[in-house]
């Protein structure tokens, strides 16, 4: 399975909160929450959704998977409106969780990773299959792109600087090169970017 990331970020490169903030993000200080609520068009979300369509399996992070598992596991169709096919996948398709803490994931279909993740990962992405997805969970995507585990990753950026925030990509931390797939830019302006790595950039001679 190829690995594939998807992202709500801003133009500051925050990820958290993106729907709101749960009551621990406030109590860590966030409080800027739900800044990707109402944007999009329907192209953009009909994009969502034929993404969430491809997956053969989704792989989490601890706090990604239980915000998931309390909202898209426990509600209808009828509660999702032009969210169908997302509910419908996450409920459907295996589900993975990295996580040392989780004993007894109540979700159906779920399997925890507490032990050797980057031979975990590698092990499902040996799996025959489309694509293995990680949506959110920013945590989780900066290290496996650390570990050079990503295939292909979205972005959805949001034209909203944040200033403050868990960003995706840390002020110090591993360098990387991408190819641009795919780029498009809806009505409201939000922007769809889909690259692919290519292992680390090249610099101008200093």
């Amino acid at each position: 399975m190829k690995l594939t990331t998807m992202s709500q970020i801003t133009l500051d490169g925050v990820v958290q909160g993106n729907g709101g903030a749960s009551e621990e993000d406030r109590g860590n200080g966030f409080e800027r929450g739900g800044w990707a609520r109402g944007k999009g068009d329907d192209g953009t979300r009909a994009f969502i959704n034929e993404t969430y369509q491809r997956a053969d399996a989704f792989l989490f992070g601890r706090r990604t998977y239980d915000l998931f598992a309390g909202s898209w596991g426990s509600m209808t169709e009828a509660d999702v409106p032009g969210s169908v096919p997302v509910m419908r996948a996450l409920n459907a398709q295996p589900k993975y969780v990295a996580s040392t803490t989780l004993a007894d994931p109540a979700w159906s279909g779920t399997t925890v990773l507490s032990g050797d993740l980057a031979a975990a990962v590698a092990d499902l992405k040996a799996k025959p299959g489309g694509e293995l997805q990680v949506h959110g969970s920013g945590t989780l995507i900066r290290w496996l792109l650390a570990n050079d585990l990503v295939d292909e990753m979205t972005l959805i950026v949001v034209p909203v600087v944040l200033g403050q925030g868990l960003r995706l990509f840390p002020e110090d931390g591993p360098d990387l090169a991408l190819d641009l797939v795919e780029s498009r830019v809806d009505s409201k302006g939000v922007a769809i970017q889909v690259y692919r790595p290519t292992g680390r950039p090249s610099y101008w001679p200093s």
